[in-house]
C-alpha cells in the first residue's frame, strides 16, 4: 500500500484490510470483487491483484506462512528487489539493504553522488553503496533510521544543521541533489463516458483496459451536445479530462446486462454502489451527478 501512496491515506486503509483479510488464507479466499472494493481509492490496483495472487500461493505451496529467505519473497507476484527485501528486513530482521525514495535522496547526498538516480546505472549505483553499510545485526533498525532520516531530516529542503550524520556529508550544494532525468511533460487525454440512469439505477460497465475487473461509467462510442459532468485526474504519465454525457435509458440497453463488444454492462441499484468496486475518478463523478438528482 506504500508503494506511490503517501502515509497518511494508507493508514485507514491498512487498518481496514487487516479487519477484513486478517491473514493470507482469509485473503486467498476472498473474491476478486471483495479485494478491489477494500482497495479503491489507493489506485494502482494490479498491486491489489498481485496481493490477492501472492495470498493464494502462499496458502497453496507454504501453508500460509510467508517465506523468509528473500529469493523465494521475490518470487511471489508483484514483488521486486525493494518490497523483499524490506520484508526480509522489517519483518525477519535479516541483513539485507532497502533503498526507497528517502534513503536514495539520503545517499545520493551523503556521497555527493551526482548522476542521475533514476537510470539503471544511477541506480545500482545506490543500491551498492547502501549494501557496503548494512549491519550484521539488527538490520532492520539501521534500515528504518535511514529512512526516517530521509524523510524527517534529509528532505527535499534538507535540514542540515540538526542533521546527526551531516559531519560525514560529503555534498557542497544537498539541495540540488539528487539528480533525476528530465520528464517529460504529461500527455493529456480526454475520455467520455455515458450516464445512463433508470429510476434508481445507473448502467455501469465492466472496465477491461485501465481498471481490469472494476466497474465503470459506460464508454461512449460517440457523443453530442454538452457534457453534464467533466473532471481532471492524474494517472501515471498522463492528465485524463474526463467527460460525462447523459444517454436516454431507451436508447441504451435492455433491463438485463449484456455483453458489447466483449464490454459486460450491468444495472445497478443506487443503494449498492458504495459495495461495488468503483475507481475513484469514476465514483466522483457518479456521486456528483446524482446529487445534483441528474
Amino acid at each position: 500500500m506504500l508503494q506511490q501512496t503517501r502515509v497518511a491515506t494508507v493508514i485507514p486503509y491498512y487498518s481496514d484490510w487487516l479487519r477484513r483479510f486478517p491473514d493470507f488464507t482469509a485473503l486467498a479466499a476472498a473474491s476478486e470483487n471483495d479485494v478491489l472494493h477494500a482497495w479503491q481509492g489507493l489506485g494502482y490496483y494490479a498491486r491489489a491483484r498481485h496481493l490477492h495472487a501472492t495470498a493464494k500461493i502462499v496458502r497453496d505451496r507454504h501453508g500460509g506462512r510467508l517465506p523468509i529467505d528473500p529469493t523465494a519473497i521475490r518470487d511471489l507476484p508483484g514483488i521486486g528487489r525493494y518490497t523483499a527485501n524490506a520484508i526480509a528486513t522489517f519483518a525477519f530482521d535479516q541483513s539485507v539493504p532497502i533503498v526507497e525514495a528517502n534513503i536514495a535522496r539520503l545517499l545520493a547526498r551523503i556521497y555527493n553522488y551526482k548522476q542521475p538516480i533514476d537510470t539503471s546505472r544511477g541506480c545500482e549505483a545506490i543500491w551498492q553503496l547502501v549494501s557496503a553499510l548494512v549491519p550484521k545485526r539488527r538490520a532492520r533498525i539501521f534500515n528504518s533510521a535511514l529512512m526516517e532520516l530521509g524523510a524527517l531530516v534529509c528532505r527535499p529542503q534538507p535540514k542540515c544543521r540538526i542533521c546527526p550524520v551531516r559531519k560525514f556529508c560529503r555534498a557542497t550544494r544537498p539541495e540540488m541533489l539528487p539528480r533525476k532525468k528530465s520528464r517529460l511533460s504529461p500527455r493529456k487525454l480526454i475520455e467520455s463516458h455515458l450516464w445512463i440512469r433508470r429510476g434508481e439505477r445507473i448502467l455501469l460497465e465492466q472496465s477491461t483496459k485501465r481498471w481490469p475487473g472494476l466497474w465503470i461509467l459506460p464508454s461512449a462510442r460517440s457523443t453530442s451536445g454538452r457534457p453534464i459532468h467533466t473532471s481532471i485526474f492524474p494517472f501515471t504519465h498522463h492528465q485524463v479530462t474526463l467527460r460525462i454525457f447523459r444517454k436516454s435509458p431507451r436508447k441504451a440497453c435492455p433491463e438485463r446486462s449484456r455483453r458489447i463488444d466483449r464490454r459486460c454492462q450491468r444495472w445497478f441499484p443506487t443503494r449498492d454502489l458504495e459495495s461495488i468496486p468503483i475507481p475513484s475518478p469514476h465514483r466522483r463523478a457518479v456521486a456528483a451527478l446524482l446529487k445534483v438528482g441528474r
